[in-house]
C-alpha cells in the first residue's frame, strides 16, 4: 500500500465523509454504521462516508452526513465540484453489522436498514456496486486507497458474553 508515495491518512468519525484525490487514504471503524466508497477510475478521485442511520425520518434544513440517504448526496455534490460525473463512479459498501453477540436479528435492525438504504439509493442513481461486505456481527476496519481504488476490510467478530460464574449456597 503506497510505498514511495506521500499519503495523507484521513480517519472518518461517525457522520463524516471525505472526497479527495490519489494522495489520500481515508479509513474508519464500523459497527452497525455503513461506509460507502465511490471511486472514479480515470481521475483517481474517491469519496468515503461513515453514516449512522439510514434516514432522518423528518424534514429539516440542509443535508447531514449522519444519515445514509443524505451522506450519499453530500459525497456526490462534492465529487461534482471535483469534475466527476457520479454515474462514472463505482461503489463499494461496508458495515451494517449487528452489534449484539449471539443475536443476528437485533430488535432495531439498524445495520440492516443502513445497508439496505445504501444499496437502494445507489441503484436509483445508476451507480454500480462492484463489491460489498455487509451485515453479520462485529466491527469492520475499512481502509480506502484512492490511488488504486482498493478497499481493505477486516471484520472483527464479537466475542460471546461470558456467562456469570455459578453461585452455590453454603
Amino acid at each position: 500500500m503506497g510505498r514511495g508515495r506521500d499519503i495523507v491518512e484521513v480517519v472518518l468519525m461517525p457522520g463524516e465523509f471525505f472526497v479527495g484525490g490519489a494522495g489520500y487514504r481515508p479509513s474508519t471503524l464500523l459497527g452497525s454504521c455503513v461506509s460507502i466508497t465511490l471511486w472514479h477510475r480515470a481521475k483517481r478521485i474517491g469519496a468515503m462516508s461513515h453514516f449512522l442511520l439510514s434516514t432522518r425520518g423528518c424534514a429539516d434544513e440542509g443535508l447531514d452526513g449522519r444519515y445514509g440517504d443524505e451522506a450519499i448526496f453530500l459525497m456526490l455534490k462534492e465529487l461534482v465540484r471535483h469534475g466527476v460525473a457520479p454515474p462514472e463512479c463505482e461503489a463499494k459498501i461496508f458495515g451494517g453489522a449487528s452489534m449484539q453477540a449471539g443475536c443476528l436479528n437485533d430488535s432495531l435492525q439498524v445495520g440492516q436498514k443502513n445497508g439496505d438504504i445504501a444499496k437502494q439509493v445507489l441503484r436509483q442513481l445508476g451507480i454500480p456496486v462492484v463489491s460489498e461486505s455487509l451485515f453479520g456481527q462485529g466491527h469492520r476496519n475499512i481502509i480506502f486507497d484512492i490511488a488504486s481504488g482498493y478497499v481493505w476490510a477486516r471484520q472483527i467478530k464479537l466475542m460471546p458474553a461470558a456467562a456469570p460464574p455459578a453461585r452455590s449456597a453454603a
